[in-house]
């Protein structure tokens, strides 16, 4: 009876309220928090902020992010955005801190504390470890006369915004300007850092992302490998080059050794007659090819290949053939 019940409940509201409009409102409040947030970092915010980014570029340990509820789930994922370009962080729960964590912060580190109200009671035990220590601590917060933002040496003071829910409780829009301001932290130290795309690869090898972020010269055949005629041979030796080295193509060279051309099967389709073999290379292949270079990233590779609708291209340096990346190399590196 009580499932019923339940049902006919749930279907009466559904009837009274639209779940896309019910999105609407909700994505509605969440960007106007997002324009309060914009506003307050030309008004109040930014120069907190600022100091929050030179104190932790200048710490000589680590990030150590701490939070209960909600702003301890949005805690992990910024330690983890934050690791991930450069800042080593880690997230550490205030009442794991309470009975041995605290030992997990050491002199040197930044400790960054997340609460919306300021208040809550399970920080006390690991801001306390924070100010006997000389440990700096940075606020995360709606409230300027908090504790916590009072204890703080630098607070980040979050504009006051609606929640999504129409309850004002479940945290919503707080979260999301939580989240945007570690994403602004992160990006700040990535971008104080210099840190490039080389290095985002050390710390992501794995998956398609670390794939993407390979150079042509750690996948691309080279040597004997390479499918190579020189102007002026037949196409017969094309055909067997084509045949032998199994790339569907045939790169073709000056006698310099620089690039000239590049036979491919579709040339061999449109070229096609009787007496095929016994023609030169010179009028069959295609002048100016796609090419590449050794340190081209293997995400531009694919993007060069779907573009021109091309299964192989050359990887070229000083004007000769280096190296050749088929699509098929793309596929097993895991980028397409």
């Amino acid at each position: 009876m009580m499932r019923v019940l339940r049902s006919v409940s749930i279907s009466r509201r559904s009837a009274d309220a639209s779940p896309v409009a019910s999105a609407l409102r909700t994505v509605g409040v969440e960007r106007a928090g997002l324009a309060a947030l914009e506003a307050a970092f030309g008004n109040g915010l930014g120069e907190p902020f600022a100091a929050a980014v030179r104190l932790i570029g200048a710490s000589s340990g680590r990030v150590i992010i701490t939070g209960m509820g909600k702003s301890g789930h949005v805690g992990r994922k910024v330690a983890a955005t934050l690791s991930s370009t450069g800042t080593p962080t880690y997230f550490v729960h205030p009442a794991e801190a309470s009975h041995g964590d605290l030992g997990m912060i050491q002199p040197g580190d930044v400790l960054l504390a997340l609460s919306w109200s300021g208040e809550t009671a399970e920080l006390s035990d690991i801001v306390a470890h924070a100010k006997r220590f000389r440990v700096p601590l940075i606020a995360l917060t709606s409230n300027a006369a908090s504790t916590l933002a009072c204890q703080a040496e630098i607070a980040l003071v979050l504009p006051a915004v609606d929640e999504a829910c129409p309850n004002g409780l479940a945290p919503t829009t707080s979260t999301t300007l939580q989240i945007v301001v570690g994403d602004a932290l992160a990006v700040a130290l990535l971008e104080a850092r210099g840190f490039s795309r080389q290095d985002f690869r050390v710390l992501h090898p794995g998956g398609k992302l670390g794939a993407q972020l390979k150079h042509a010269r750690e996948i691309m055949h080279t040597g004997a490998r390479l499918p190579i005629v020189r102007v002026g041979a037949l196409m017969s030796e094309a055909v067997g080059e084509i045949t032998s080295k199994g790339f569907g193509c045939v790169i073709v060279t000056d006698a310099d050794g620089c690039l000239a051309g590049i036979v491919t099967d579709g040339d061999l389709r449109r070229h096609f007659k009787p007496n095929l073999e016994a023609e030169r290379v010179d009028g069959v292949m295609t002048r100016n090819p796609r090419t590449i270079g050794p340190e081209t990233l293997l995400a531009k590779a694919l993007e060069i290949q779907e573009t021109a609708k091309i299964t192989a291209i050359v990887v070229v340096e000083a004007g000769k053939p280096v190296g050749l990346v088929h699509y098929l190399d793309l596929l097993r590196a895991g980028v397409a």
